[in-house]
């Protein structure tokens, strides 16, 4: 039976935990669209010869699979369902043929009309997946999408109105991973943004609400791996909001703790740029708190200190008064550090604080992927090595670690997911 472009689409949930996925292509569109995979738990499998710094670095994390090559027959074998999106329409097509000789549902980036499937466009709230199709019409479904997203989230279910642009750029603090943690107005500058600007450590999962359209810039800053340089980023933001473009930069966390967003700040504003800042919820307090952890309690921390990690010691660039901070009683917490906590804590125990301080490490905080494992000052190097923690990570060390548990007590090396 012939298919016919005009018939409406069927809508199905796919439920692909556990289940094989190909993606071919690693560009803005696999970047865009993998978060959601891998949040429904499928078992992706990337085919692209060169992938985008994000889409690096969710392999360098285990969180999929990379074939480092192109598309070539065969690799639809036993999927269930498959992305097509390669600049390549030669691949695109043959691709696609396979999975219609093959029965996987596909979608295609390059040709809606060639794909057995298409992507809606999606948002979540409250535990609530919206998915909204149009035929070819994907702005109408992006708005059709946000207004039953908003109309959910203040119990109206109204379209909202429409509001104007902001003028200049946004820095927008994202929060801490969760993309529930991003404020209402952060979450509404998005919305109505033609170009995004966005780090690795940002909402991820929040440029998968993004209507097609709207153009997003990686500038991922993967820890030792390829970076955007600070500059080439300035440069970005003056030329689209100069374009007359709403541009948000959308940042992890806060955009002034460890963001460099006021360096973006004065570079605009030196270009006669208008900047917004939309304030982000830190990672310094949300994820200790996310694991069961207050950097404050009354009777055991009156203060914490928030440190950045980034630069040893030992490091002649370090602008830390480490001796000092060995020296406080209250909590410590530490940002970037995985990769020098070794360091830091022989300089801390050097600095008088003793070996048995207990610490908590807390990966992916706030995240699906969140997982805290315990330690002291002496052992969470060997720990960390062992357990195989990974940037991103928040590290707490002080007393404030043991609140929550029986009697005051922690097991060393202990594992929460």
């Amino acid at each position: 039976m012939d298919r016919k472009d005009d018939a409406p689409a069927y809508p199905v949930g796919l439920r692909l935990a556990g289940r094989r996925v190909v993606v071919v292509g690693g560009g803005q569109v696999a970047q865009r669209r993998l978060p959601a995979l891998l949040s429904a738990g499928a078992d992706v499998v990337l085919v692209a010869p060169e992938a985008t710094p994000s889409v690096e670095a969710m392999a360098e994390a285990g969180e999929l699979r990379w074939e480092r090559r192109p598309y070539r027959t065969g690799d639809l074998a036993e999927a269930w369902y498959a992305l097509v999106a390669t600049r390549d329409p030669a691949a695109n097509a043959a691709a696609s043929a396979e999975a219609e000789e093959r029965r996987v549902w596909c979608v295609r980036s390059d040709d809606a009309n060639a794909a057995s499937a298409w992507t809606p466009a999606t948002g979540r709230t409250d535990g609530v997946t919206v998915a909204v199709l149009s035929g070819r019409d994907p702005r109408r479904s992006a708005a059709v999408r946000d207004a039953v997203v908003e109309g959910l989230r203040d119990g109206s279910l109204v379209a909202p109105r429409h509001r104007d642009r902001t003028a200049g750029v946004a820095l927008v603090g994202g929060g801490p991973g969760d993309p529930d943690l991003i404020t209402v107005r952060g979450r509404r500058l998005l919305a109505e943004a033609d170009v995004v600007i966005a780090d690795r450590l940002g909402p991820r999962d929040l440029l998968d609400e993004l209507p097609p359209h709207v153009e997003v810039i990686d500038a991922a800053k993967i820890p030792y791996g390829r970076a955007m340089a600070q500059e080439a980023i300035n440069a970005a933001l003056i030329e689209h909001a100069k374009a007359g473009k709403a541009v948000v930069r959308l940042k992890g966390g806060d955009p002034f703790v460890f963001g460099r967003g006021m360096e973006e700040a004065e570079a605009l504003a030196a270009a006669g740029i208008p900047v917004s800042v939309v304030p982000g919820i830190s990672s310094s307090i949300s994820v200790p708190g996310a694991a069961g952890i207050p950097v404050t309690h009354r009777g055991v921390a009156h203060e914490f200190t928030v440190v950045s990690g980034h630069v040893a010691p030992d490091d002649a660039r370090s602008l830390v008064d480490w001796p000092a901070l060995a020296r406080m009683r209250g909590t410590l917490v530490l940002l970037m550090a995985v990769e020098r906590i070794g360091a830091i804590a022989d300089a801390l125990i050097a600095g008088g604080r003793p070996a048995g301080t207990p610490v908590a490490v807390v990966q992916e905080g706030t995240t699906a992927a969140q997982r805290r494992v315990d330690a002291t000052l002496a052992s969470v190097a060997r720990i960390v090595t062992e357990e195989g923690v990974r940037p991103p990570a928040v590290i707490v060390v002080g007393d404030v670690v043991t609140v929550g548990r029986p009697g005051g007590t922690y097991t060393e090396g202990n594992v929460h997911g």
